[in-house]
């Protein structure tokens, strides 16, 4: 049996059925459905060649095209479903949820699954997923200056039952010229934001939601425009932490990494951050004084931060000091003042 289905109810489905992406494996590969399985009806030769034959010779004659390169493959369809996970279930997408999502859905729906398709196809969850970061939910951004170890806090949030989006672990990327040392490669923007939007959907909208302060890019990675505007309006928590912790917390997680890579990263921010700075900078750097290559970072990002904090509405934004280097009772500590300000 094949049924079309809305997105909101494909969402809601996800969980209990196998979702199976049918474009090709370009097309999967610069974003998909998070848990989705690629089995493609065409390859990418096969796509671009339908494709470039339905707008030089027309529809028909694509579809014709289409069919005596799918059909001699239906077994392999069913062998490559048949190694993924046991199920009846299947959820099935395209692009616009047209002639490949019906054609692998008439496949498997032969072979005794029950099929859904999604209408509209991965254009109309596109579309869907980035109305959904407008809903109403109260957000509490985690600001601070660099080095205020604002992502191992959302780290212990989450693990004593706060409600927390880590955008940086989902990006792939910690935010400054650094950001990207040990973390692999980032996602695709697409894919960025259909994987926050996993996170996002199944948060409970009646709980505070933890996100760090971040700026409009984590590396390559563009927040969604809905997001962006709503972390500059919400309610802001600033740490402020101790000169010397910041410069520690940044020896700590840097000081590891090949100084040559280091080196290169700085000088990537070479005019913003002046010669003399510079030079000064990469200097104590291979002399392994980090905490000189550390403090003269910081007085650069420090500017750049308090720049920004400038455009924030100051009735929203609230001060905690930070003294303590334990993180779960911080942590406590910042749930505690929300819960304080949340009361006023």
């Amino acid at each position: 049996m094949i049924e079309r289905i809305e997105v909101a109810t494909f969402l809601e489905r996800i969980r209990n059925f196998l979702v199976l992406d049918v474009r090709s494996p370009q097309e999967f590969v610069q974003g998909n459905i998070p848990g989705a399985v690629n089995i493609p009806l065409f390859t990418d030769t096969e796509h671009s060649l339908i494709g470039t034959l339905y707008h030089q010779q027309g529809r028909n004659d694509a579809i014709v095209k289409g069919l005596d390169i799918c059909l001699p493959k239906t077994s392999d369809y069913l062998q490559q479903f048949r190694k993924t996970k046991a199920t009846d279930n299947i959820l099935v997408y395209c692009w616009r949820g047209g002639m490949r999502s019906a054609l692998m859905a008439e496949v498997f729906s032969t072979a005794g699954y029950q099929i859904n398709i999604l209408c509209g196809g991965y254009k109309s969850y596109r579309k869907f997923i980035r109305s959904g970061f407008s809903k109403e939910v109260t957000i509490v951004v985690l600001g601070g200056y660099a080095g205020s170890g604002k992502t191992l806090l959302l780290e212990s949030l989450a693990n004593q039952g706060e409600q927390v989006i880590n955008l940086e672990k989902l990006a792939k990327h910690k935010g400054s010229v650094f950001g990207a040392l040990g973390q692999g490669n980032q996602p695709t923007n697409e894919q960025f934001e259909n994987n926050l939007y996993s996170h996002w959907s199944v948060l409970d909208s009646s709980r505070p939601i933890w996100i760090e302060d971040e700026s409009r890019m984590i590396g390559n990675v563009t927040l969604p425009e809905p997001l962006i505007k709503r972390l500059s309006e919400e309610i802001m928590i600033r740490m402020e932490v101790p000169l010397s912790a910041r410069i520690n917390r940044l020896v700590q997680d840097y000081a590891g990494f090949d100084k040559s890579l280091l080196a290169e990263a700085i000088l990537k921010i070479k005019e913003r951050l002046g010669g003399g700075n510079t030079k000064e900078a990469v200097s104590s750097l291979l002399s392994g004084h980090y905490e000189k290559t550390a403090e003269i970072l910081l007085a650069y990002y420090d500017k750049m931060y308090q720049f920004s904090m400038g455009k924030r509405n100051p009735g929203k934004t609230f001060q905690l000091t930070i003294t303590s280097g334990n993180v779960e009772e911080n942590a406590k500590k910042l749930i505690d003042y929300l819960k304080r300000i949340l009361a006023k």
